[in-house]
Parts: C-alpha cells; sequence; structure tokens
C-alpha cells in the first residue's frame, strides 16, 4: 500500500504542495517529485488523455511516490471510482452544486459504511491484489490513503458550502474562481460577493468541518494571501506556464547571443 503525501501533510495540519499537469508527459511527474511536490494534479476536464496514457501515467506517479490528484472528464460512478483503481490517489470534481450532487460523489469514491463504491482489488490500488494479505477488508485500509477535493465553483455550491462540507467522506473544498466568477456576475438578484468574500466564506466552511481548502490562483500573491487565510492545497506550477515561461527566456538569451531585439 502506498501512502497519499497531501493526506499526511492535511493530517498533520500541514499545507500540501502541488503541481498541474494538462499533457501525457511522463517527465513531469519525476521533476516534480525530485522538487518536493507532494502530488501532480491530472487535469481530464479540459484535456484529452486515453485510458492506457492516464493508466501510465499513475504508474509513474507510483513509481516516484508521489500523489496522483485526477479531475475526471465525468461524473459517472463506475468511471470514478476506475480511477481509483488504476492507481489515482484522490479526485478532484469539477462543478459541483447541491448536497444530493456531492453525496453521491462520495457513494461513488467510498467503501461502505462511508460510502457505495463498488470492490476491486485486481488495480494498481492494491498492487493488483499483491497488497491484499488477507481478505477484501484490506482493500478497503488501503482506500483510507484516497481523498475527495470537490470544486466550489458555481452560485449553488457557494451557497450550499457549509453543508458539503459536512458530509463525510469529503476531503477537501477549492475554488474555482475563473468559473464561479462569471456565473456570479451573470446571476440575477442582490450583488454578489468578490473573491475575497468568497474565500472567506469557505475558508470558514472548512474550518468549522476540519477539512481543508484551496483556490485557484492566477499569481503567486494569490497563493500567499491564501496560505495566509489557511488554505492547506496549494496549487502552483503548472506544465504549459513553466514551458511558455521557460522557452520565453531561453529566446530572449538567444536574441541576446543572436544581437537581435
Amino acid at each position: 500500500m502506498r501512502n497519499s503525501k497531501i493526506l499526511a501533510k492535511l493530517r498533520a495540519g500541514k499545507a500540501a504542495r502541488i503541481a498541474h499537469t494538462t499533457h501525457y508527459f511522463p517527465a513531469f511527474i519525476a521533476v516534480a517529485a525530485h522538487n518536493s511536490y507532494d502530488g501532480v494534479w491530472i487535469d481530464l476536464e479540459h484535456n484529452p488523455m486515453d485510458g492506457r496514457e492516464l493508466q501510465a501515467l499513475l504508474a509513474f506517479c507510483h513509481l516516484y511516490d508521489i500523489d496522483a490528484m485526477v479531475r475526471p472528464p465525468s461524473k459517472d460512478k463506475t468511471r470514478l471510482y476506475r480511477l481509483l483503481e488504476d492507481g489515482a490517489t484522490g479526485l478532484f470534481v469539477q462543478h459541483v452544486r447541491t448536497v444530493d450532487e456531492v453525496r453521491a460523489l462520495v457513494d461513488a469514491t467510498k467503501f461502505p459504511p462511508i460510502g457505495d463504491r463498488g470492490m476491486g482489488g485486481f488495480g494498481l490500488d492494491a498492487n493488483f491484489t499483491l497488497d491484499i494479505k488477507d481478505s477484501i477488508g484490506d482493500l478497503v485500509e488501503n482506500a483510507r490513503e484516497t481523498f475527495l477535493f470537490v470544486q466550489i465553483e458555481t452560485p449553488e455550491a457557494l451557497a450550499n458550502v457549509d453543508k458539503i462540507a459536512a458530509l463525510p467522506g469529503v476531503d477537501g473544498l477549492y475554488i474555482g474562481p475563473v468559473d464561479l466568477g462569471l456565473r456570479l456576475k451573470h446571476k440575477s438578484g442582490d450583488q454578489h460577493p468578490d473573491m475575497a468574500e468568497v474565500m472567506g466564506r469557505v475558508a470558514e466552511a472548512a474550518r468549522t468541518h476540519g477539512i481543508a481548502w484551496g483556490s485557484y490562483p492566477t499569481d503567486f500573491a494569490q497563493i500567499e494571501a491564501q496560505a495566509a487565510l489557511g488554505a492547506r492545497i496549494l496549487i502552483w506550477g503548472g506544465d504549459i506556464a513553466l514551458i511558455k515561461s521557460g522557452l520565453a527566456a531561453a529566446s530572449d538569451a538567444l536574441a541576446g547571443v543572436l544581437g537581435e531585439e
């Protein structure tokens, strides 16, 4: 059984450092692990990746002992727990709205008595049966090292955030400020909260119910502000952003060598 580095940090009251990848890039996994990241967020909501590619990335995460946090392409129950069976350490589920919807996610990703996840035992999560020594109960014990984070990025989820945070089986809340801001802007009614107020509300719900929270940053100053408010899910370091900045710097260096402006 592999223990979750993200959960170890959260259980100790510390912040988890998570990198972000959007493409099939095995080297990114190795470099993130080498640089002391606790996990890598693999985003399948907006980025295509076939099943074998994902299985390979998850295997690389196990090889380099770094958590794989997968944002799934759908909320279908079987597909969700198949991601865990394939070796994902945790799921990071987008666009939740209601308490019932989040309860269904808990059912899909947690074993009884908390949820209703199906039993397997033949995947990477159980080391292809090698970590099931005595009984199927070993599989349930292994699953204690998996987690479920849900994204607060709809007005309905924000309105229900305290009840969502109170659900057994929800391990963390994560604000999607772009989607949430867009939806709040177009929602009729009273004046809507700004992101500072949103972070305060989510932080309070997480604090009240003893779970972690975070919010997607656009610059490092936002990471600092989130950490000051007690955020412990810190995602910073994305493949595309790093490639863009790295190639821009390399190109500027070459321009200097060539005497180009």
